[in-house]
């Protein structure tokens, strides 16, 4: 016994020294992180900034410092940090090139992926060179890397190319073997976000709107590469239809999607040729966080203000994961924000299908008096549709992106009916006694009457009707205008132009530009980016209490896919408002 007690003993003394180490080991590091965010980059000579394209990008990366300790960080990349990287590695003299890196590559919209390719052929307007390099491209990420001057893929790799599919997922027979059904409600002949719980299959009006918008959005990309690459549509449409994603490498060469085949050691000595330097040296690089810790240049004091709006559009953030649009903190930020004099402007970014028809008119409101008092911008992102347009409206000016998916102009209601699982699955029985007819109305035990239907019908219909005022007081339309290109119906950023639900095509520069010439800002002005990120020590905490952007959401996005986001929706689908205003709940573009 004595034996035993002593090793005992001396087994939890190790547990707990073994705990102290790693305890302190991760003090430094942490210690380290908010070290080397702080520090200022210092820029040397014959540099390279290196871009990479692989894991997810999202419009702002979210931090995760668990996963930085575990050596997964950098697997997500924010749009708007990479944007703004490449605009200093333009203007900084000794930054010669971009090295772009690409690997698997998730983006949340090509209309980002566009946003990025343009920033990069503006940034060879310097003078300076690109090249990319790869493994494998995704079709996403040779979309951005064909404006490359040298596109170079491993000699053993791959290039997808296989144009693009819409794929809806339906959940009504699912939903079915359950015992559930869900009760529907809608405006809108195109307003598609309901048909995975009603149908089994596409309507004949989402097939036209989703043809048009996935066929615009590979008009755009096929046009971009022909124009870079020097090949005709045609010839990228053939290489499409033959799937060329399995060819061998030789062969992307021949068809003169890529300039050479190299392995990694050939690539960097390419790279020293370029910058002049001995292949003995070593190759100054600059991340995209490194960039970003470039100290700004411009002090001036007027400010144009960027606040990001992506993701769901929710009442309160309250139990959410990820990234959401909440109709609070977004109004008091833009509260803030009008009663911030250094502020003479403000771009707010939107990029989101929508959600609460309730939050949203309530953003729509804060942003009606802020335009009151300064310029309000628009900058739409991959969505800004439904929901995302409804709260974007009001604005003095909208700026879309060619391939921005908007308009849908739309309002529905969606109430599950669990009775069937209640009753004939789970064999419960109910009874009621009521005072008034509708006393129960609501209840789990029965669907809705058919006079319950028609009142939630005449709910939905004035939701509608207050949405269409929205957007024909905000573009100068008449509210029949206004329903002719509504009725739910999904637009490319380049087809609202010409039906005036956006002002301009082009970027959230563009947006920016546009702010500063409303607010009559003469001179220099610096740009903020809103709402500021949570503090470092807040981010762990977030992280391990199951917060916004958490590290165990994150490993369950990364392993459930595509699939991630419907089982998020069947999870929450009770907390779902009543009145949505909502692209499709999941849109899966491949």
């Amino acid at each position: 016994m004595k034996e035993f007690l002593k090793y005992t003993l001396a087994t939890v003394i190790g547990m707990v020294i073994f705990a102290i180490v790693i305890g302190i080991i991760g003090v430094i590091s942490l210690m380290g992180m908010v070290a080397s965010q702080d520090a200022s980059t210092v820029v040397k000579e014959k540099s390279v900034f290196v871009l990479p394209l692989s894991g997810t990008m999202d419009e702002r990366a979210e931090d995760n410092p668990i996963g930085y300790m575990m050596g997964e960080a950098g697997l997500n990349i924010g749009l708007d940090e990479a944007l703004a990287a490449i605009r200093k590695a333009k203007g900084e003299d000794e930054i010669k090139g971009i090295y772009i890196e690409a690997g698997a590559f998730m983006p949340d919209s090509y209309a980002s992926c566009q946003a990025l390719r343009k920033a990069l052929v503006d940034f060879k307007k310097s003078g300076k060179w690109i090249v990319a390099y790869a493994d494998q491209y995704t079709q996403a990420a040779y979309y951005i890397c064909s404006v490359a001057d040298e596109v170079l893929l491993n000699p053993n790799g791959m290039l997808d190319w296989h144009g693009l599919a819409a794929q809806p997922m339906y959940y009504r027979d699912l939903l079915a073997k359950i015992g559930v059904k869900m009760q529907v409600v809608k405006v809108g002949t195109y307003k598609s976000a309901v048909e995975p719980f009603t149908e089994d299959h596409m309507s004949d009006a989402n097939r036209e709107q989703t043809t048009m918008y996935i066929s615009g959005i590979w008009n755009t990309i096929v046009g971009d590469v022909a124009a870079s690459r020097k090949l005709s549509v045609a010839k990228l449409n053939e290489y499409a239809d033959n799937l060329i994603t399995f060819a061998d490498a030789k062969d992307y060469v021949a068809m003169k999607l890529v300039d050479k085949l190299l392995y990694t050691d050939e690539v960097k000595a390419s790279i020293k040729k370029r910058l002049g330097i001995a292949n003995d040296e070593e190759i100054n690089q600059l991340s995209i966080a490194d960039m970003n810790n470039i100290p700004k240049k411009n002090k001036s004091d007027n400010e144009i203000a960027v606040y990001y709006a992506y993701g769901d559009v929710v009442n309160t953030s309250d139990g959410q994961t990820g990234a959401c649009i909440s109709g609070v903190d977004v109004s008091k930020d833009l509260e803030n924000l009008m009663n911030d004099d250094e502020v003479k402007a403000v771009v707010l970014r939107v990029n989101s299908g929508g959600g609460s028809a309730y939050a949203s008119e309530q953003i729509w409101n804060a942003v009606t008096k802020l335009k009151a008092k300064k310029p309000v911008v628009v900058s739409m992102g991959g969505m800004a549709a439904s929901g995302g347009y409804y709260l974007s409206c009001a604005a003095n000016y909208i700026v879309a992106e060619p391939t921005t998916l908007t308009g849908s102009i739309g309002i529905f209601g969606m109430i599950p009916d669990v009775s069937d699982l209640l009753t004939q699955k789970l064999g419960l029985k109910f009874d009621v006694v009521k005072t008034n007819n509708m006393s129960d109305f609501g209840t789990t035990s029965r669907p809705m009457t058919v006079e319950e239907i028609a009142i939630m019908q005449n709910y939905v219909n004035n939701g509608y009707n207050l949405f269409m005022k929205r957007v024909a007081d905000g573009r100068g339309m008449k509210v029949a205008d206004v329903d002719k290109i509504g009725q739910g119906r999904v637009w490319l950023g380049k087809d609202a132009l010409k039906i005036r639900l956006v002002d301009a095509l082009g970027g959230v520069d563009d947006a920016i530009a546009k702010a500063a010439e409303l607010a009559k800002v003469t001179g220099d002005y610096k740009t903020a980016s809103y709402p500021d990120a949570p503090d470092f020590l807040d981010q762990i905490l977030n992280s391990v209490q199951g917060g916004n952007g958490n590290y165990l959401d994150e490993q369950l996005k990364s392993t459930l896919g595509d699939y991630y986001e419907p089982m998020m929706m069947v999870k929450n689908i009770n907390s779902q408002p009543t009145l949505q205003a909502r692209m499709p709940y999941h849109l899966i573009i491949k």
